[in-house]
């Protein structure tokens, strides 16, 4: 019975904990091909939960490392302005050569470094049992492979979904770092500072990734007209 409800708390942590991961994986692979989105999906969930597994086991120490954080909510604020950038692109536009192994490895890096509460979590739900966390890890991926495909779909056919998400993953972006060691050491910045930071970074993330989606549909444009192709 004990064994019934830690692996039960540990598929719950997951399916509280997933929905930003999720997230950040449908931004990642909205760039490929249909039918490349879900081999990119699980192969980066499967190689993410792997890597996870293996770092639960130090789950404690992850936690005190300092940038590690920073480093992670820096590039999942890049991972929101490239989505918009590429926005102006339509979704199976034939990708640049190697996209599928870059959506991989944002998949990758991204998770790992949103999920230090995640690992923190299981890590004490499943008492330090390896079973119990392959076993909850193993069950969240059919999860967060559906969201997250059924989110980069809902994106093909709401564009606005794009902003959005971006919004949402740089609220992400800034929580991760000011959860750092190191942020939280050196600044100690009250909660009136974070929601004002993360405006501002919302703010600039949204209209720099509009400007320069503008940019590049007018100058698309503009070589269209340039070889004489009639522009859409």
């Amino acid at each position: 019975m004990h064994f019934v409800l830690s692996g039960l708390s540990i598929i719950l942590i997951d399916l509280l904990l997933a929905g930003d991961n999720a997230l950040v994986i449908a931004m990642a692979v909205r760039a490929l091909p249909k039918r490349e989105r879900r081999m990119g999906t699980l192969l980066g969930a499967l190689v993410a939960v792997v890597l996870r597994v293996a770092l639960t086991a130090i789950a404690a120490q992850i936690l005190t490392v300092p940038y590690l954080q920073i480093a992670g909510g820096a590039f999942v604020v890049w991972i929101a302005l490239k989505v918009l950038v590429d926005a102006s692109d339509p979704p199976d536009a034939a990708p640049a050569p190697g996209r599928f192994l870059q959506a991989v490895w944002y998949i990758v890096f991204a998770d790992l470094t949103m999920s230090t509460d995640n690992i923190l979590a299981i890590a004490g739900a499943s008492k330090g049992h390896v079973g119990l966390i392959v076993f909850g890890l193993c069950v969240s991926i059919p999860f967060v492979v559906l969201s997250s495909n059924l989110l980069a779909d809902l994106m093909d056919r709401f564009p606005v979904m794009i902003y959005f998400g971006a919004a949402i993953l740089g609220h992400v972006g800034c929580e991760m770092i000011f959860a750092d060691p190191w942020t939280t050491r050196t600044f100690h910045a009250p909660d009136a500072v974070r929601y004002a930071v993360e405006a501002v970074v919302i703010s600039a993330l949204l209209i720099g990734g509009k400007l320069i989606t503008s940019a590049r549909v007018r100058q698309a444009r503009k070589e269209s007209t340039d070889r004489g192709i009639p522009s859409t």
